[in-house]
Formats: C-alpha cells, sequence, structure tokens
C-alpha cells in the first residue's frame, strides 16, 4: 500500500516573513575583537622595512663605488709587498692604486704577466687563486699597453686573456662584460 504525501501551508500572524534579531548597540561593541596591537605598530613596521631596503640598495649599488681604491683579499693576503701609486696626478688628494711588487699598473688596474706554460683553464685557475681573472680588455690602450708590455717579455709566445665562446661565435668576457668586436 503506498502511503500518501499531505503538505500543508501554516501562516502565523503578526510575524514578519524575515525574523530578525535586533541587539542593542552597546552589545554589538562589546562583542567585537578588541584591537591587539597598538595603531602605530603598522607605521613603524613599514618604516623598518623601508630602511631595511635603502640598506640593501646601498650595500648593493653604491658601496662597491666607494671601494675602488681596495685590493681584494686573496691579493692582500697572498702578496706581501705592495707598490701605489696617487690615482690624481701630482698626489693631490683622491685614492691609491696599489699593486704587488712585480706587477704592472695601467689606468688604476693591476697586471701579471705570467710566463708559466699552462692551460687556459688552468691560467683562469690560477688567476682566480690570486683573487683576481684573466684580463679583460675594455679599450683600445689597454689593448696597446699589454701589447707593448708583452713585446718587452716574450720569445714569440701566447698569452691568454679572458675571453671564451661556450659556443661558436658565442663569445663572452670572464668578469661577464659584453664582448663588443671593435
Amino acid at each position: 500500500m503506498a502511503s500518501e504525501v499531505t503538505y500543508a501551508e501554516v501562516k502565523f500572524k503578526n510575524v514578519s516573513p524575515a525574523a530578525v534579531v535586533k541587539v542593542p548597540l552597546d552589545v554589538k561593541k562589546r562583542e567585537s575583537h578588541p584591537q591587539k596591537y597598538p595603531l602605530w605598530l603598522p607605521w613603524l613596521t613599514s618604516l623598518l622595512l623601508l630602511l631595511v631596503c635603502v640598506a640593501l640598495v646601498v650595500v648593493l649599488f653604491v658601496a662597491p663605488f666607494f671601494r675602488r681604491g681596495v685590493q681584494p683579499r686573496a691579493l692582500q693576503q697572498n702578496f706581501t709587498e705592495w707598490l701605489c701609486v696617487s690615482e690624481v696626478p701630482g698626489g693631490k688628494e683622491g685614492g691609491l692604486t696599489c699593486c704587488p711588487k712585480g706587477w704592472k699598473r695601467f689606468q688604476g688596474s693591476c697586471y701579471y704577466l705570467s710566463t708559466d706554460v699552462m692551460s687556459w683553464d688552468d691560467s683562469k685557475q690560477n688567476c682566480t687563486g690570486m683573487g683576481s681573472h684573466l684580463v679583460v680588455i675594455n679599450s683600445e690602450a689597454e689593448q696597446d699597453f699589454l701589447s707593448s708590455e708583452l713585446r718587452q717579455i716574450s720569445r714569440k709566445e701566447n698569452y691568454y686573456i679572458g675571453l671564451s665562446a661556450q659556443e661558436v661565435g658565442q663569445w663572452h668576457w670572464v668578469d661577464q662584460t659584453p664582448f663588443n668586436v671593435t
């Protein structure tokens, strides 16, 4: 026997369709979450983050420009005798360029001309061990200086520079300076 479903609609008098509970205003204020930190704390946090960002910019981008006269730490430790020359003619206020004894100085840089016979990779590693790198030629004047120095000591030998190619025609310098054909 099938059961019969009966539906009924019930209506109550004097009741609004949606029951709304009204809460007094002072009860709502007490129930709201109390402030867990002072109002100035977000400002202080923002200021500290800004100061950290400024410090990072100074350390990463500005500080290297003020270290021009400072020699690499590895060079300072490996060489005991240094020859220093003022970068400014006449020795007036300015930085000093210091090179280890036996190195050649040109335009604020130091050059070591090795007569040891080794591969390019070994030469690169040897330079790195001295806190330096294979030469990167940035100007025609620098190239002329190096050619002149090599003619004085060379017995028709070849010397390595810091230029290499991972793929044919894809040249790059060891210090990541872009290669310029001219």
